[in-house]
């Protein structure tokens, strides 16, 4: 990084030494000839790829919507044929052995009239026929006798590939005149339930191969697309409709440039689309304003570069200028940077010579005075308030003492024994030789301005302390279980006319130290309890500037910087009812201990 630095700086230094007429000359062969070449031909290339992956894009988009129409017509006759497989009337019609060809044209005739079934045989442009290993079926009416078709292909190519459910597609030219031949698609399932089933059925559905391809047609693509079976051409979206032709042999007229093979119910197929060439000209065509935006980088490109070039000489002029327009300030700043060897660098030394030596009288003459007189300031200040923290204390606790001795003089123990607590919440409060205590004297301060509390409230005050032997002597911030307390108090109690309860809690929970303060006092709207909630979450010093409830805050703010950040608050109230904070804090180990 050194070495990089240091060579950056040689740079700067020739560069600022050459002349100008050089470095107009280099700008324009390097800024200029050498990047309209390169980026003409990087742009010209983006664009090409752009095309091509758009293209690629629009290919499978294509590809997919051709298997979604082919496959929603197998699947329509899947469905067809799933219901037949399912319904018990056609397996009861198909394995009935009849005694007569009157007995099952009686069963047909009642077979078509009550079976939902038998009414859809042969609707939406395909022909429905179920075959069975039944001798006494008479052949017609949708049904036939499976010898009929043995040697058929397609039924060998069911018994070949071993599957109840085949999708075929074939060129039927048997026993049909030629001019009645045609392409065929087939979806043939076997109705057979069980094992043991005796009688063999058959289902063969024949789905409209002109409709489908009519459908293929209809998606209106420009690229040439393909529905192979291997080498030979199912289907395709362009030329005449060859449903009465064999099928031929698939031979792509230009390059395929997509290919999404899939298998339907046996039939492995596959989409070709055909890709055509890019157009060059048609891309540049495209993308005009791209070219033109180009052109535009071509000619602000060396502008902005001749500009850069020129901040050789006047950012120079610039910095030095800047610096002469701070003479005004307490010290004048030195011009760091890159000068040069000509006359500007050497006016940037000159001036950095001057600026030494003016910043040396004035640290001397003006500087080290005023940092004499702020150190007596400072100096004063502090003694001063080192009295006060000493005197005011000491006159306060005086005469709190004078008062409570007095009143045991006068036997009025009820005031000394009040006087004696209002000394102990004082000395608390006063005495920050620590910003910690430890919870047992916390609790103390907390029992202390309770029974004071009580000479206010009377009988409409009740209180109950618990605290866990283990939590004695943990340490936490000063006044923190008081001003919950006292919060407790006044924003809890004294709204209430009717007697009410305080209790705090301190136990441990795991590795937690958990504090909680509960009244049965006038509880909070949803509003107030959702302010306190995020006072208490986002306690900051700005908070305790502002005017209202700052103690709760103070607590959470100093909680969180003395477990940093850890401490957990939780605040539960019901309008009426009363309220519950809660505080949870890293249980802390005693002096010379070691957490679990």
């Amino acid at each position: 990084m050194e070495h990089t630095s240091a060579w950056i700086e040689k740079w700067r230094d020739w560069l600022n030494d050459i002349s100008l007429r050089k470095k107009l000359y280099g700008l324009y062969f390097f800024c200029v000839l050498i990047p309209l070449v390169v980026t003409d031909g990087v742009i010209l290339y983006s664009l090409v790829r752009t095309e091509q992956k758009e293209r690629q894009h629009e290919m499978e988009a294509q590809a997919s919507a051709v298997q979604y129409s082919i496959t929603s017509f197998v699947e329509n006759s899947a469905a067809t044929a799933k219901n037949f497989y399912m319904n018990e009337y056609v397996q009861e019609f198909l394995d009935e052995q009849y005694e007569s060809e009157l007995d099952y044209v009686v069963a047909h005739q009642r077979f078509m009239r009550n079976s939902l079934l038998g009414s859809n045989m042969g609707v939406d442009n395909t022909k429905i026929t179920i075959y069975a290993d039944n001798e006494t079926i008479v052949d017609g009416g949708g049904f036939q006798r499976l010898s009929n078709v043995v040697e058929t292909p397609w039924y060998r190519k069911l018994q070949e590939s071993s599957q109840d459910v085949l999708l075929l597609f074939f060129y039927d030219d048997l026993n049909v005149p030629y001019e009645k031949a045609e392409r065929k698609a087939l979806f043939l399932r076997r109705l057979n339930r069980f094992l043991n089933d005796d009688t063999e059925k058959l289902l063969k559905i024949e789905i409209d191969y002109g409709e489908m391809e009519r459908n293929i047609r209809n998606l209106n693509y420009e690229n040439s697309i393909y529905l192979c079976r291997g080498d030979e051409l199912l289907f395709s979206n362009e030329g005449p409709n060859n449903v009465g032709q064999p099928f031929e042999e698939f031979v792509p007229d230009g390059k395929v440039g997509y290919q999404k093979d899939f298998i339907l119910y046996g039939e492995e197929l596959s989409i070709r689309i055909r890709s055509e060439k890019i157009n060059i000209f048609r891309v540049l065509i495209d993308n005009l304003p791209m070219l033109v935006l180009l052109l535009l980088i071509n000619i602000v490109l060396p502008w902005f570069l001749t500009r850069q070039i020129g901040r050789s000489i006047t950012a120079r002029i610039g910095r030095l200028s800047e610096a002469f327009a701070q003479v005004g300030r307490d010290t004048l700043p030195k011009i760091y940077g890159p000068s040069g060897e000509d006359e500007i660098g050497s006016m940037m030394g000159d001036y950095n010579r001057m600026a030494d030596r003016m910043n040396g009288l004035i640290q001397t003459v003006y500087k080290d005075r005023l940092r004499e007189q702020e150190i007596d300031i400072a100096r004063q200040s502090a003694e001063l308030l080192a009295l006060h923290s000493q005197i005011n204390p000491h006159f306060l606790f005086n005469a709190l003492e004078s008062i409570r001795m007095h009143s045991i003089l006068k036997k009025e123990y009820e005031t000394a024994g009040m006087v004696e607590k209002l000394a102990i919440m004082e000395r608390q409060t006063v005495d920050w030789t620590s910003d910690t205590a430890t919870v047992s004297r916390e609790m103390e301060f907390v029992e202390a301005y309770l029974e004071l509390q009580k000479y206010r409230f009377g009988d409409r005050l009740s209180y109950r302390l618990e605290i866990g032997e283990e939590c004695r002597e943990q340490e936490i911030p000063r006044l923190t279980i008081t001003t919950l307390a006292e919060n407790a108090c006044v924003h809890g109690l004294e709204s209430k006319t009717t007697p009410g309860w305080i209790f705090v809690r301190v136990y441990r929970d795991g590795e937690e130290l958990c504090i909680e303060v509960e009244d049965t006092g006038g509880g909070m709207e949803e509003d107030e309890l959702k302010a306190l909630r995020y006072r208490m979450e986002n306690a900051s010093i700005d908070m305790l500037k502002e005017k209202g409830r700052v103690g709760i805050v103070n607590v959470c703010l100093r909680l969180r910087m003395l477990t940093s950040g850890k401490a957990k608050f939780l605040v539960e109230s019901e309008k009426g009812i009363g309220t519950t904070v809660s505080i949870r804090m890293p249980f802390l180990p005693r002096k010379g201990e070691t957490s679990a």
